[in-house]
């Protein structure tokens, strides 16, 4: 069974920081893709950013220079460092992945910067 929970979301200033962190379990995490997306009210939800392969990464343009997507293998675990965020970061943010050919998201966990 697949399972992403994500955590580390919060209230946080403009100009602050914060890191969220996705636990999984039921694949095979090395070699998975992972993605952070975002969704805030009335918007898409949009890819913020990914690790591919445990070697690339992909980021937003809104996000570049101020977010770092990381992963620990032995802890089966994906995070997003957010820097000097801004009160257009907030949104609920998914951790994804593909695995077997489907879709798997976490439950989401809220950020909310203040302005």
């Amino acid at each position: 069974q697949v399972q992403l929970v994500e955590s580390g979301g919060g209230l946080v200033q403009a100009g602050g920081s914060l890191r969220l962190s996705c636990a999984t379990s039921g694949i095979t995490f090395s070699f998975a893709n992972m993605d952070w997306y975002r969704q805030a009210p009335g918007n898409q939800r949009e890819l913020v950013a990914r690790s591919a392969n445990g070697f690339n990464t992909y980021y937003a343009d809104s996000v570049k220079g101020r977010f770092a997507i990381s992963r620990d293998n032995a802890k089966n675990t994906v995070y997003l460092q957010m820097n000097s965020l801004k009160p257009e970061d907030t949104a609920v943010y998914y951790c994804h992945t593909v695995f077997g050919r489907r879709d798997y998201w976490g439950q989401g966990t809220q950020v909310t910067v203040s302005s």
